[in-house]
């Protein structure tokens, strides 16, 4: 991401953003409601293009819509949405087939559902799960994809100590395989669980060096 400035109608939410995401790495980006954490992370998956400057994805510009980019890219946001008639077990199923996992799609997905604490939850629809649970839910479907760019917008919200202490895992164990992390989060101990590097949005809208500090790891 380079010199991006960003906002809606007069409103500017982002000046002159830049980042760049190398491989193992793991970004956490930090501030209040509203300042445009979630803003940043949409326009890091392509999902809205920014006023100006770049948004690239290995030297490609971020699309969501773009094949090669969707092939690489797991993202969970706040409007994320799931098909209200398929079970847990059947959308995940859905999005592991529809992602090459091919003939070992049924294995990934049950290894991803215990992962998420969701084998008791597998065959109920999105209705039926608590508020932690749909997010598990929304996080085994990121999850259970081929991936080596994870964009998570508070991913913890929901969870309890126990199922946060099991993401802190699953995201390490990820970057140690090579995935890219964009974070954010208010849970400061997340942050320093997972994260190498980080920023904060100022006033302003610019963001500047945050370091995560140290959590539960």
């Amino acid at each position: 991401m380079t010199g991006v400035h960003h906002g809606y109608g007069e409103r500017t939410l982002l000046t002159d953003v830049s980042f760049t995401l190398r491989a193992g790495s793991c970004l956490v980006v930090r501030g209040g409601n509203g300042t445009g954490k979630s803003t940043l992370l949409r326009l890091a998956a392509g999902r809205e293009s920014p006023r100006a400057g770049t948004v690239t994805l290995d030297g490609r510009p971020s699309d969501e819509d773009d094949p090669r980019q969707r092939a690489r890219v797991a993202v969970v946001l706040e409007d994320d949405a799931h098909h209200p008639d398929l079970s847990v077990r059947e959308h995940l199923l859905l999005v592991a087939l529809a992602h090459g996992r091919g003939e070992s799609a049924e294995e990934v997905v049950d290894g991803v559902v215990a992962d998420h604490g969701l084998t008791g939850q597998a065959d109920l629809t999105p209705d039926h799960l608590s508020s932690g649970q749909r997010r598990a839910f929304a996080l085994a479907a990121a999850f259970v994809r081929p991936h080596r760019l994870l964009i998570l917008d508070e991913p913890e919200s929901g969870l309890d100590g126990r199922a946060r202490h099991r993401l802190a895992d699953r995201l390490n164990s990820a970057r140690a395989g090579g995935v890219a992390v964009l974070l954010a989060t208010h849970d400061d101990r997340l942050a320093g669980a997972v994260a190498d590097t980080g920023l904060r949005f100022a006033p302003d809208g610019r963001l500047l060096p945050d370091p995560p500090g140290d959590g539960v790891r």
